[in-house]
């Protein structure tokens, strides 16, 4: 009799703990949980594009799997042209922005101020507006991407360890050292790098022309390798270009690995020109990822009031010995 008192008692305490925590399992998880939220994208080149699509593909997963309704724009690697979009989209009242810092703190916080006024959550990838996420992390600024600097500088670096560089080689730094913000520090880390090893640096800007179709920049490669025969590392700063790099190489005359090129972003093409002997090194940042966790962030926000995200996507460097693992995701541009 004494057991079932004490079992009597044990179940009726049980069933008030039950009844006295219910509310704490409240939440209902539910699927495309963030669906009525309006947000404008942006995958940064033109549609289709070498890394803009492996952005627009994440974008379009996470608009799959959270509902939101969701308007793109392509802005061909243009910083005033993108500029311009973010103004029109601010215009439209959207709920959230996710866009790239390319056109500098300066030119873009009045804008980020603007959104926010007006109760906009305004969020970055790739390339950091640090000062504007500073001040409105709080509201939902966030930031994924690679540290461009690092990145460019890890690049640069371990490019010269593998080639065994030497004081005085000389290397072709092919980059965006001139764009404004963020963005130009990832060619900045590439010069410190090479500087700090002691390398001869041969720099061109890319210019607007080749930003938007690398093709156009075939003649420009062939004519610096021509004038510089001793070019031992060639480093494209531009996804791009770094899809680019087999035609460059042919165009230009070169063997399979006669030149060590390093470049930044997996592709299709580049993981092609992998397996082909041409590109040397890669770094993956992962760019599906840039795509799809902003609109997580501004979907957070939106509904739950979660500050903005800070996420390094920087993944690790991809060869000839890796590429195989990699090569059939890039073909199908996630990686």
């Amino acid at each position: 009799m004494k057991s079932n008192h004490f079992t009597r008692n044990l179940m009726g305490a049980t069933a008030l703990m039950l009844a006295g925590t219910s509310g704490a399992f409240a939440f209902d998880p539910a699927p495309r949980w963030c669906e009525g939220v309006t947000i404008a994208a942006f995958p940064g080149g033109p549609q289709g594009g070498v890394f803009a699509n492996n952005v627009y593909n994440g974008f379009r997963q996470a608009e799959l799997d959270l509902g939101p309704k969701v308007t793109y724009y392509f802005s061909d690697w243009d910083p005033n042209k993108m500029l311009t979009q973010m103004q029109q989209a601010v215009a439209t009242g959207v709920d959230g922005i996710a866009t790239y810092g390319f056109a500098g703190e300066d030119a873009t916080g009045p804008v980020v101020q603007q959104a926010y006024d007006q109760g906009i959550i305004f969020t970055t990838l790739n390339t950091a507006l640090r000062a504007s996420q500073e001040k409105y992390g709080p509201q939902g600024f966030g930031f994924v991407g690679a540290p461009n600097y690092d990145a460019g500088h890890a690049l640069a670096a371990e490019a010269a360890k593998r080639t065994g560089l030497k004081e005085g080689d000389e290397v072709f730094v092919w980059g965006l050292k001139g764009q404004g913000g963020d963005r130009g520090q990832r060619t900045v880390g590439v010069l410190d790098a090479f500087t700090e090893a002691g390398a001869k640096i041969i720099y061109q800007e890319i210019d607007a022309a080749t930003n938007a179709d690398p093709n156009a920049g075939t003649a420009t490669f062939v004519g610096v390798m021509g004038a510089n025969p001793g070019i031992k590392i060639v480093v494209t700063d531009h996804g791009g270009l770094t899809a680019n790099v087999g035609v460059y190489a042919q165009a230009a005359g070169l063997e399979p690995g006669e030149v060590y090129f390093a470049g930044f972003d997996m592709s299709p093409n580049t993981a092609q020109a992998i397996e082909n002997g041409y590109q040397s090194l890669v770094i993956d940042q992962q760019p599906f990822l840039q795509g799809y966790l902003p609109i997580l962030n501004i979907c957070l926000t939106k509904k739950y009031g979660f500050s903005g995200l800070d996420i390094n996507t920087a993944g690790a460097f991809v060869d000839k010995t890796n590429v195989a693992a990699v090569a059939p995701l890039a073909a199908i541009e996630v990686r």
